[in-house]
């Protein structure tokens, strides 16, 4: 199983560079690297990241985050993969761009939901 990281473009370049996401704004405020699992990302693009063209997805490996990794209930009290400290690039399996399709949703890559190569 891989969960997902979504992040501006500037912001992931920003880390790759660096070797670790150290947040966005929100995760930041909040104390902590937001991920999603498969079945709760479309809601989280439509709901924090509508309509934006600017973005990418990481797949990352959970087994690769130790007990920086914590599930946690949030949205509707389900339990979403939080990050506590900055996400390694090396747990990270791919990322790609994201775009809209013409409804304005955003298209997940083919690899999106695959089981985890290593």
């Amino acid at each position: 199983m891989l969960i997902y990281k979504i992040a501006d473009t500037a912001t992931w370049n920003d880390a790759l560079a660096a070797g670790a996401f150290e947040g966005s704004p929100d995760d930041i405020r909040d104390g902590f690297v937001h991920l999603s699992t498969a079945a709760q990302t479309p809601a989280t693009l439509a709901k924090h990241f509508a309509a934006r063209i600017d973005l990418v997805i990481a797949a990352v490996d959970p087994a690769a985050l130790g007990a920086a990794l914590q599930w946690e209930a949030s949205r509707g009290g389900d339990l979403f993969p939080h990050v506590y400290g900055s996400l390694p690039i090396a747990a990270v399996r791919w990322w790609r761009p994201l775009s809209l399709g013409a409804d304005g949703v955003h298209l997940l890559p083919p690899e999106f939901n695959q089981p985890a190569t290593v």
